[in-house]
């Protein structure tokens, strides 16, 4: 349960998703330009910026190491640069809520700032494995030791200077390769890393606004230390994350017609438009246009048929973050969806792939959890009660499955909704999915 309390989504069955709307800014790109802003000489003025519980922590922790942050103030901010060695010494520990974009970034661009700092989280994030930045970061030369079963909180020590190193990621994830691509700025010599699968590339191409210099040949992605960051301004694009769950609410529910505005679709994160098409949604990509180095469109998505298919395993780390989205478009389909080489499901806010197969389960839908993927059979959605386990997609995800379903869906534990998409259940209500919210015991 999240530590904010008990607060439930109630969700009576049916209607559809009309009209326009602009969900709150990417969660990924406001993380990064918290953080380089931070770094860059001179003055960084971001808008659009997510005003969410988890970008909010990564603003929170650098106003602690000393940088001047003006907003958020309807998305908007601006940001004082100290330069790369501007940092101050925090007079407390960092607490990142919910957020492990920040603390396993952090990790990696505070490895060799010369301070000695702890990270720490709720107990959600004090769950999730960190090793898989530290033991790479420890290769580096960083001193980083953590808590038990190799998970938050973290204390960095001041270790002197950093060295680069060739890294070959052993599962694919932009989290570990920002961390490394981060500390590699104050690494000695050249860092480079290896992804074994494409993963969203934001830190590389917010380094290129920046003025810094990343290099790609083929799979390898290399940073060399000791350069600068130049001040920019920054037009964070609508999370398409946020946006999966309005482009599957609209595709299965009769009757809706919605358009999602300013949507970034970035090669790396179009997943889960190129999954919904491939079973049958009616998705119309418009206005297609180039934001400050980040491709952004408008996405028009009407109710159709949907096909229950085996999910292409070269979409799946372009849709990482979206499958509690598919997997309720999947409950919706015809016939069969077969997920494979989703392990990393498993080691998000939540146990993704289990507590939706739990979740399915308990509304009426044939779900099957493996390893590293899950099977759904489509069929008739008949309602239920649901336990998000504090995972704000997993609540956004069965939210959008009530418009189909027989009878009402309640979901417990949502006041996590909040770390990636402030004012959900106004916007969702708003397009028509009938939704209120309340803490236990009120109705």
């Amino acid at each position: 349960m999240s530590s904010v309390g008990n607060l439930v989504f109630h969700l009576r069955p049916g209607g559809r998703l009309i009209g326009k709307l602009r969900v709150p800014g990417d969660k990924s790109i406001s993380h990064r330009s918290i953080m380089l802003g931070s770094l860059a000489e001179g003055t960084t003025r971001i808008s659009g910026f997510l005003e969410g519980d988890d970008s909010l922590a990564t603003l929170k922790a650098f106003q602690q190491m000393g940088v001047e942050i003006e907003g958020p103030d309807q998305g908007e901010v601006v940001i004082q640069g100290v330069g790369m060695s501007g940092l101050k010494q925090p007079e407390a520990v960092l607490d990142l809520g919910n957020s492990g974009t920040s603390m396993r970034l952090l990790s990696g661009l505070l490895a060799g700032q010369g301070l000695n700092i702890t990270l720490a989280g709720d107990v959600s994030l004090s769950s999730r494995p960190m090793s898989r930045v530290t033991d790479p970061l420890s290769k580096m030369g960083a001193e980083i030791t953590m808590g038990e079963n190799g998970t938050a909180p973290l204390a960095i020590s001041d270790a002197g200077s950093l060295k680069g190193i060739d890294y070959q990621m052993p599962i694919a994830s932009a989290q570990v390769k920002s961390c490394l691509l981060l500390a590699g700025l104050y690494a000695d010599g050249e860092t480079c890393v290896v992804e074994p699968a494409p993963t969203r590339d934001h830190t590389e191409r917010i380094l290129a606004g920046f003025g810094y210099p990343v290099r790609r040949t083929g799979s390898k992605i290399c940073i060399t230390g000791g350069g600068r960051l130049t001040a920019c301004d920054i037009d964070v694009p609508a999370d398409i994350s946020s946006s999966a769950f309005f482009l599957v609410g609209a595709a299965v529910a009769d009757g809706s017609d919605l358009t999602l505005e300013h949507v970034g679709i970035n090669s790396t994160r179009d997943g889960v438009i190129n999954i919904l098409r491939l079973m049958g949604a009616n998705i119309e990509v418009m206005n297609r246009r180039d934001v400050g180095g980040e491709p952004v469109a408008d996405l028009q998505v009407r109710s159709a048929t949907l096909k229950g298919i085996r999910i292409p395993e070269d979409q799946v780390h372009l849709a990482i973050d979206e499958f509690p989205a598919i997997f309720i478009a999947a409950a919706c389909a015809e016939g069969e969806t077969v997920l494979t080489g989703a392990e990393e499901l498993r080691v998000k806010e939540s146990d993704r792939i289990q507590v939706m197969a739990d979740g399915l389960s308990a509304i009426g839908v044939d779900a099957t959890a493996t390893q590293d993927g899950i099977i759904i059979q489509g069929g008739i959605i008949k309602g239920g009660r649901v336990d998000s386990h504090g995972d704000h997609r997993i609540a956004m995800a069965f939210s959008m499955a009530a418009l189909k379903s027989e009878n009402e869906i309640v979901i417990d534990d949502c006041a996590n909704v909040n770390t990636s998409f402030p004012g959900f259940v106004a916007l969702a209500a708003g397009a028509g999915l009938m939704i209120n919210e309340n803490r236990e015991g009120e109705r």
